[in-house]
């Protein structure tokens, strides 16, 4: 499936990034495992975490950002697999800073998409999520957008043999950013904080999110 591939992820020091490649060391054998993302530190510290894997000798850092599409095109070349797990995702954050929201989360995904169609990628997967589905904030919103321009490239690909998925999940349970250390830390108080009562979450774990874009 993914052995003997060369595997582009970006966003790639994060929560799903950090874990779906230690999967892949673990359980597979790629050519090239890369680590696409704009923070330096974070891929000083990932590259120190898996110095002491046996086949840590595949992983390649690449800093970038996904708005920049002359970096993406050059980080691209040769690559055969892309998980696109950046994003923007903070709802709040995003309300505050819609421009940027919008920057990453829309012309980032159009950049992914040109990028790796010039470059003959195989496969691309996004990750989405339940937010994108009758979404009330900008960040719901601007995945929507995003969602609908992977799965049009399905149509504009031309003859490119480049294939598009889309996966949409919930919440992830213990990730940076999640609700589990908020109510861990209020677990002595006496009442655990939400946003509105009526509000309905879907939840999930890291390995079922791992799960679910290895099947896709």
């Amino acid at each position: 499936m993914i052995n003997n591939k060369t595997i582009l992820v970006t966003g790639g020091t994060g929560s799903f990034g950090k874990a779906f490649i230690n999967y892949v060391l673990e359980n597979f054998k790629p050519k090239k495992l890369i680590v696409f993302s704009r923070d330096e530190l974070k891929q000083s510290q990932m590259s120190s975490e898996l110095s002491k894997k046996k086949n840590n000798k595949i992983l390649r850092f690449f800093i970038g950002d996904i708005r920049d599409y002359k970096r993406l095109c050059f980080a691209l070349k040769d690559v055969d697999i892309v998980i696109h797990a950046a994003a923007l995702k903070n709802v709040p954050i995003a309300e505050y800073n819609p421009f940027e929201a919008v920057k990453t989360n829309i012309v980032g995904a159009q950049n992914i998409i040109e990028a790796s169609i010039e470059n003959n990628v195989s496969k691309i997967i996004a990750l989405s999520t339940d937010k994108a589905s009758s979404p009330i904030n900008l960040y719901g919103a601007t995945k929507l957008v995003s969602d609908k321009l992977f799965i049009a490239a399905n149509n504009f690909k031309g003859k490119s043999k480049i294939d598009f998925s889309i996966v949409r999940y919930g919440n992830v349970m213990g990730s940076r950013g999640s609700i589990v250390p908020i109510f861990l830390n209020h677990k002595d108080k006496g009442y655990l904080p939400i946003t509105d009562k009526k509000m309905t979450r879907f939840n999930i774990t890291l390995n079922q999110a791992i799960e679910i874009v290895f099947k896709c």
